[in-house]
């Protein structure tokens, strides 16, 4: 039987969910899309870790500009360092007594210690630091550096992205349901796959569980073999 190629694209996200990782563990071939338009309400640098016992957001700073902009076009701000290193410590504060901070804490603090200025590379960057900590092997790139009409409508570019890498499987997030229509991809031979991640819970000190805080809280709670198993606790509908 011959095996189906499944790739998957998405927005950067900076030490993103858990279940960005299982999407791109879903997938053959990943692509990150840096060729869109930046939004203040999206998680491209902002996140939420544990802070005693409830949600705590934490932003990375960017330089002011037109926030029309796509995401390649947008930069950390002068004291994004400064604030990075901040963010730092603020984990080290919460985590210290986690009972795997010790273990994994260089593989958290790592993304954060990115180099690159351009907002998309530095996200970027920490996404495949974070891939090679979980062993994930699946091939990721650049949307913008794949030949396709960029031009064209979301779905429209999505299938002639599937078409480039002969793809049989679109996968996307169950929360994009809404987006896109099964019957126009299986028209182009492509069959629309949604990811939906299953229960996932751990204890978190002796607080009630917070549920889908950035992958910080998930290793500072679970040993890494434990993060790797939860890269599977998904369906595909």
């Amino acid at each position: 039987m011959t095996t189906k190629i499944k790739i998957a694209i998405m927005q950067p996200y900076f030490v993103p969910y858990i279940g960005y990782f299982q999407l791109i563990n879903s997938a053959d071939h990943f692509i990150v899309a840096d060729n869109m338009q930046y939004t203040k309400r999206g998680w491209f640098n902002r996140n939420r870790i544990l802070e005693n016992g409830e949600s705590k957001p934490f932003t990375i700073p960017l330089k002011k500009c037109n926030h029309r902009v796509n995401v390649n076009q947008r930069f950390l701000a002068n004291n994004s360092i400064k604030e990075r290193n901040r963010i730092l410590k603020q984990i080290q504060c919460n985590y210290a007594k986690a009972p795997y901070f010790t273990d994994n804490y260089p593989i958290v603090r790592q993304p954060f210690l990115v180099t690159e200025n351009n907002l998309f590379e530095f996200i970027y960057k920490s996404i495949i630091e974070l891939c090679s900590a979980l062993d994930l092997s699946t091939k990721i790139y650049i949307l913008s550096s794949i030949n396709v009409n960029h031009n064209l409508p979301a779905q429209d570019r999505i299938i002639e992205v599937c078409k480039h890498f002969k793809a049989d499987v679109y996968i996307n997030s169950i929360g994009g349901k809404e987006l896109y229509d099964k019957t126009v991809f299986n028209n182009n031979g492509i069959d629309l796959k949604l990811i939906k991640s299953k229960n996932i819970e751990y204890q978190q000190f002796n607080h009630n569980f917070v549920p889908w805080l950035s992958i910080i809280d998930v290793l500072m709670f679970n040993d890494i073999e434990k993060v790797k198993g939860y890269l599977n606790e998904y369906e595909l509908k």
